[in-house]
């Protein structure tokens, strides 16, 4: 008899062009692959009407998959200020979906994620989609590495056994958002 109990992890790697994201099931210490896609979204000119497509897709997945967590990749630092912003919508409107679901959500850093996945913190798409090939028995990896990347985020908060460390965040509600980030609270 199996008492351990299942639970569902949700990655996701937010974009504002492409959204990957991937699941896995998890019993006791072993993972298996359930999905892993994208959303792509540079067919809506409007990027407003992107991060309602991105909410109602997350939406969706939660209700389609019921998971348990959520692992999301935080935005990395780039030299592109506008693109770090758009990116930064991108995630938190994919965290508000999680939070108003009550589903606890864990942000992982880029390179935490690939060191979880292939050791090397700085390993390239391609290293970490043919390890999570190797690993979950993958038979095809998709074109693009987007959803692969949302799989990466599921798989490390596995390794991490669901708990985040001082690189990563983790929110169980909006209640404990808001008590995490009271010095972005206009008062």
């Amino acid at each position: 008899m199996n008492n351990f109990k299942e639970k569902i992890i949700l990655g996701i790697d937010p974009g504002t062009t492409i959204m990957g994201f991937g699941l896995i099931k998890v019993t006791g210490n072993k993972m298996e692959f359930i999905q892993m896609n994208e959303l792509v979204l540079n067919k809506l000119d409007d990027h407003y009407l992107r991060l309602k497509h991105i909410f109602e897709r997350t939406i969706d997945l939660i209700e389609q998959h019921k998971p348990d967590e959520i692992s999301i990749e935080a935005p990395f630092f780039g030299k592109n200020v506008q693109s770090m912003l758009k990116l930064g919508r991108a995630q938190g409107v994919a965290m508000a979906a999680g939070l108003s679901k009550e589903i606890p959500i864990t942000e992982y850093s880029p390179k935490k994620i690939k060191m979880a996945i292939t050791g090397n913190g700085n390993a390239s798409k391609e290293q970490v989609a043919k390890m999570l090939q190797s690993t979950l028995k993958i038979k095809e990896l998709p074109k693009n590495l987007d959803s692969t990347d949302g799989l990466a985020a599921a798989v490390c908060h596995f390794y991490n056994g669901g708990k985040s460390s001082i690189k990563s965040k983790s929110y169980s509600g909006w209640s404990a958002f808001v008590k995490q980030n009271q010095s972005r609270l206009n008062k």
